[in-house]
């Protein structure tokens, strides 16, 4: 009988981590540096085989508005087709609230729970990382990604 688990994606910038959680613990992870559209089905394919998936997590923005509708479409035609529920958190929770490249010197940053672009001239290096305990109330059920922000220009 296989093992069942949550999976989380960040699928925002490279790497895609994808961590596997039992009973809310981490237990595996993946990464990989291919370009999400190619990998996803790959690693998909082998979790949906390899486990039993009760949940999914994602990462909905703010990032790569072409990463974060991949990542969206996929996970939600896995969720619509094997009526696996969807979650969503924003992207600062998995880099310690870091700005996150916009475009050029444009970042987003998250001020209280608002969420902003800023020019910034010098930037701390960010990079996600996987939780390794899954808090189910610290996401939403409302997983569509982040569009609301104001336009990067």
């Amino acid at each position: 009988m296989p093992k069942k688990v949550d999976i989380l994606l960040i699928a925002l910038s490279s790497p895609i981590l994808i961590g596997v959680y039992e009973n809310r613990q981490l237990i595996d992870s993946i990464e990989s540096k291919e370009k999400s559209s190619d990998v996803l089905p790959l690693l998909f394919d082998e979790l949906l085989k390899k486990y039993e998936v009760q949940n999914l997590f994602y990462a909905n923005g703010p990032g790569s508005f072409m990463a974060i509708k991949i990542a969206y479409i996929f996970l939600k035609s896995i969720s619509i087709l094997k009526n696996i529920p969807l979650f969503a958190r924003d992207a600062f929770y998995f880099n310690n609230n870091q700005p996150i490249k916009a475009i050029g010197k444009l970042y987003f940053v998250k001020i209280s729970s608002e969420i902003k672009t800023q020019k910034l001239e010098t930037v701390p290096e960010m990079t996600f990382s996987l939780v390794d305990v899954l808090k189910y109330n610290e996401f939403s059920k409302i997983a569509t990604p982040l569009y609301e922000i104001g336009a990067v220009g």
